[in-house]
């Protein structure tokens, strides 16, 4: 027994003749979009992102009324972060949870540094949208693209740069931290510290790995992934603005000492 709804419709009847207007009709009707079919969209990854962020600057909000929780954010943090960076299916709840806990560090150290340096914290998140803004832009017009070359300079520069603050960090453990800074913070070059010079390399690091971040959003979008994959690409935006915004706070902290 065929179903009434279909069998009382020409078009679904086997011995029906298919007129001229109706294979027109079928020729012109648009295929499903990625949406309907669950797949990656420009869209909902940008949906997704901004459901991250409400998360971080939710439980900001809390770290900024409890700094001392920055610790356990960034501890806390820093092991979702890696757990979803090596998860091969993304999940949703540990990327949420990520956003959480990223938002008490985030709260927490801006703040310890907007009471030592009064004015610093709205510099950064300027410097940050200004950054972010500027660098989607170039890309969207095609005038930035990642390119093999570019990343594996990126690559070296990135391997350089997580060496010098391992033997930073480790020097101010063994040693006795000099400066809340670092002990880049203490050395200057040409009257600037160090520190600044070293924040500013990193600033361009970052700004490439948004580059990076927006070329693997938009080969998942191209490629058709699963719509969930929408949250990896979120999530990646996430870890790298976080780290962008850190290192301008770092480095306006740094020059209000001056």
């Amino acid at each position: 027994m065929a179903n009434p709804a279909l069998s009382n419709n020409p078009a679904f009847r086997n011995n029906a003749p298919v007129s001229a207007a109706t294979l027109e009709e079928l020729y012109e009707r648009p295929s499903a979009t990625p949406a309907e079919t669950n797949r990656m969209t420009y869209e909902d990854t940008s949906v997704k992102t901004v459901v991250l962020f409400a998360v971080l600057l939710a439980t900001s909000a809390v770290g900024w009324f409890v700094p001392g929780l920055a610790i356990v954010g960034a501890l806390i943090g820093f092991v979702l972060a890696m757990v979803n960076t090596f998860k091969r299916q993304p999940s949703v709840p540990l990327i949420v949870g990520y956003a959480a806990f990223e938002g008490l560090f985030i709260g927490g150290i801006t703040a310890i540094f907007e009471r030592a340096y009064p004015g610093v914290a709205i510099q950064a998140v300027l410097a940050t949208l200004v950054t972010v803004g500027v660098t989607l832009a170039l890309f969207a017009s095609g005038k930035i693209r990642a390119s093999a070359r570019a990343t594996k300079i990126f690559l070296i520069a990135m391997v350089g740069y997580l060496v010098f603050r391992l033997i930073e960090a480790g020097i101010m453990l063994f040693a006795g931290p000099s400066s809340p800074f670092g002990l880049s913070s203490d050395v200057k070059v040409a009257g600037i510290p160090l520190g600044v010079i070293v924040g500013l390399l990193a600033v361009v690091l970052a700004a490439y790995s948004l580059v990076l971040d927006f070329d693997q959003i938009q080969q998942g979008v191209r490629r058709g992934l699963p719509a969930k994959y929408g949250w990896t690409g979120a999530f990646g935006l996430m870890v790298t603005i976080v780290w962008l915004y850190v290192e301008f706070l770092r480095i306006f902290a740094l020059l209000s000492r001056r």
